[in-house]
């Protein structure tokens, strides 16, 4: 009797391309799922009714034009990281063609633009990518420091809005009974021992070297914040770019009468507290893997607002309205990014050529 062959395993190739996919395919149907659960928790005639009755777009375009601003400053303090690297300077434009490009293609798919402006900068300097990349994931790293002080700092200035949102939703439930209860900081003791012990046991294998690797470049790019020349100006810099973040949705607040009421709402010191609870929300729901945002940040903010007292339907418009023309802003300035791109090209050409 002829034996049964074994079932063939999955080639290197056929698993990447499904990882590929994943990747595009995950955060769309996020996005799409969350619009759609927006549609049906939310009356849109009546969200098209809001924005309709009038919109201060003078305060959105002033949003834009701070979004732009957080953009250059990011690219500027790219920048001191990649001299400390041992790369040349470059151009401001440059620097902030990097950032525009990068924000734009993560409107396709999240990441993209990361590991575009890497590439973009190691070809245009003639560097290592995987200098630029340490570098890259140094300045996120820095971000992820800034989320969790200005997280802290709404728990302790906005103390009682988060306590209704742990009261008022089940999400906010189940964080407080995770958080607050032993089992959870039990389980990550056992879970950060077994990934030790992983590491230490199957240290030889290429998966384990390939991810200690990507470890060392991530502290490799954050590290060379303690000892690169310009240390003084990055902090400014970061401060700058998470000050331009918040004003961008503290600003918006002018733009509607429901949210200029926060800001004369006795204890909400000139609607600085609800613009924090409103940025820091938002600012945590950019760790979901979407379009630019769409979906988990619309309601994310929506969440946020209505811990103040305003409405489902209210909270959306805001959020539409908001993300709608940042995502034109970021769509623009990606465009520029593509003429000067294009047009650097050209002139280097030229020289080159004599």
């Amino acid at each position: 009797m002829k034996a049964s062959s074994p079932t063939p395993r999955p080639r290197p190739h056929a698993i990447a391309i499904v990882s590929k996919v994943l990747k595009v395919i995950l955060p769309v149907a996020i996005s799409a799922g969350m619009v759609i659960w927006l549609f049906h928790k939310v009356n849109f005639s009546q969200v098209k009714g809001i924005i309709e009755q009038g919109v201060g777009y003078g305060y959105i375009i002033a949003m834009m034009i701070i979004t732009v601003l957080s953009h250059i400053i990011r690219g500027i303090r790219w920048g001191i990281q990649l001299r400390a690297a041992g790369i040349p300077r470059i151009p401001v434009t440059a620097e902030s063609v990097s950032i525009f490009g990068a924000y734009a293609l993560n409107l396709i798919f999240p990441y993209l633009g990361e590991a575009w402006r890497c590439v973009y900068i190691s070809k245009r300097e003639n560097c290592k990518l995987s200098t630029v990349v340490g570098t890259d994931l140094g300045d996120r790293a820095s971000d992820g420091v800034m989320i969790l002080l200005l997280l802290f700092l709404t728990l302790f200035v906005a103390h009682p809005a988060m306590q209704r949102f742990l009261d008022k939703y089940p999400l906010g439930e189940a964080i407080d009974r995770v958080t607050t209860g032993g089992r959870l900081w039990i389980w990550l003791g056992i879970i950060l021992a077994v990934l030790i012990a992983a590491d230490y046991f199957f240290r030889h294998t290429e998966t384990v070297q390939g991810i200690n690797k990507s470890i060392t470049r991530i502290w490799d790019g954050f590290k060379v914040l303690f000892h690169m020349k310009g240390t003084g100006m990055y902090i400014v810099l970061t401060f700058g770019i998470w000050i331009c973040y918040f004003l961008e949705a503290y600003v918006c607040f002018f733009a509607f009468p429901f949210t200029r009421e926060l800001i004369t709402q006795p204890g909400s010191h000139y609607g600085l507290i609800p613009g924090l609870v409103v940025f820091v929300f938002g600012s945590c729901s950019m760790g979901v893997p979407s379009n630019g945002g769409l979906g988990p940040w619309n309601i994310a903010v929506m969440f946020a607002l209505s811990l103040f007292g305003i409405s489902d339907s209210d909270g959306t418009a805001y959020s539409i309205v908001c993300w709608s023309f940042q995502t034109i802003i970021l769509i623009a300035s990606g465009i520029f990014g593509a003429f000067y791109i294009m047009f650097s090209k050209r002139k280097l050409e030229k020289e080159e050529h004599g």
